[in-house]
């Protein structure tokens, strides 16, 4: 994320110009880009069982 840096005696104008374009810019990570990639045998259910039997024997 790009910083903002606003200068005392720099016009109003100017300041609102570039508060209002870091608002315009995108955030955030865009999840649909990956959407179908993962290929998984199990599901995250079954994956979240097994992990969590691992930790359990691991324990023992």
């Amino acid at each position: 994320m790009e910083k903002i840096v606003l200068k005392k005696n720099e016009p109003i104008s100017k300041q609102k110009e570039k508060l209002e374009r870091a608002g315009k810019q995108k955030k955030g990570l865009d999840a649909k880009k990956y959407s179908g990639i993962l290929s998984v045998k199990e599901t995250p259910i079954e994956y979240q069982k097994r992990v969590r039997n691992e930790w359990d024997e691991a324990s023992s």
